[in-house]
């Protein structure tokens, strides 16, 4: 009873419509809390003061080295973020008015903020168990933080996950301007076991997702798992944030989070993958 209850409350605060934004920058999915505005004069390390020492200096780095590289697994990723980004949509993927309503296609993104070199790394694929195909799911905050550091990695922030997601074109969607439900996990049906009450397992092999990348090579940034990651851009009440969504029909986007859950909320769809600092 306790899950079935637990999955309808997740269920009721995953559900967003897709609204053009100016301004601080896409919502979160999830309820409404009170929340400062970031100052996007601000560097990202400075927003949220409780950072680690490790993250603080993913935003605090040395000129970059003429030769970088990564671990095994991740990619390079290299470039201008942009802090704040307008998004405007042209299309809706449902009609407007439904508590569901996606947004099929978006005009060019514009950057209405400041450009921010960034240089780092991060997991190409989802995080998996050793021998599992399965992003792994029913994963905390807290956890996600404990598996990175275990394999001498780091939990992503916010704003670095965007730019692996995004790129320096801002894109919407790791595939572009376009919704495109057959490269990404998501907008499935049928969510819930209706023997069990419980959330139906839609996860996929990372493997099988190989046209849901992103501008630099990363893998299924929007659906298949919910990510963790320490929130440095969007306000919240705690540090943990859930970027990409799943595989329900919701916005699945690069930019929007979700901030409404806190350090020990764990459900089947929560996920994570790691960054590190590029060497």
């Amino acid at each position: 009873m306790h899950r079935a209850v637990s999955f309808c409350l997740t269920l009721a605060a995953l559900v967003a419509s897709c609204v053009p934004r100016a301004g601080r920058g896409t919502p979160a999915e999830g309820p409404a809390r009170a929340m400062a505005a970031p100052d996007p004069s601000v560097e990202p390390t400075t927003v949220a003061n409780d950072l680690s020492s490790a993250a603080a200096e993913a935003d605090a780095r040395s000129p970059p080295s003429s030769d970088p590289s990564c671990p095994d697994s991740m990619l390079l990723v290299e470039g201008d973020y942009c802090t704040q980004v307008r998004q405007e949509w042209i299309r809706w993927e449902d009609p407007p008015t439904s508590r569901l309503a996606r947004c099929a296609v978006f005009a060019p993104s514009q950057c209405v903020g400041r450009r921010v070199h960034r240089l780092f790394c991060v997991d190409r694929d989802e995080y998996s168990e050793r021998g599992q195909s399965l992003p792994a799911g029913d994963v905390s905050w807290t956890k996600a933080r404990e598996i990175c550091t275990n394999h001498d990695k780091r939990l992503c922030l916010e704003s670095e996950w965007e730019f692996a997601c995004e790129g320096e074109g801002m894109l919407p969607y790791p595939t572009g301007y376009d919704r495109d439900a057959t490269a990404c996990n998501y907008d499935k049906g049928n969510l819930v076991d209706p023997a069990t009450g419980r959330l139906r397992d839609q996860r996929q092999p990372s493997g099988q997702l190989d046209r849901c990348v992103s501008p630099f090579g990363v893998r299924n940034m929007s659906g298949n798992i919910d990510e963790w990651v320490w929130r440095d851009r969007t306000g919240g009440e705690w540090r943990s944030a859930l970027k990409g969504g799943w595989w329900m029909a919701a916005r699945d986007r690069c930019r929007p989070a979700t901030t409404s859950h806190n350090e020990s909320y764990h459900e089947l769809q929560t996920g994570l993958r790691c960054c590190a600092d590029a060497r």
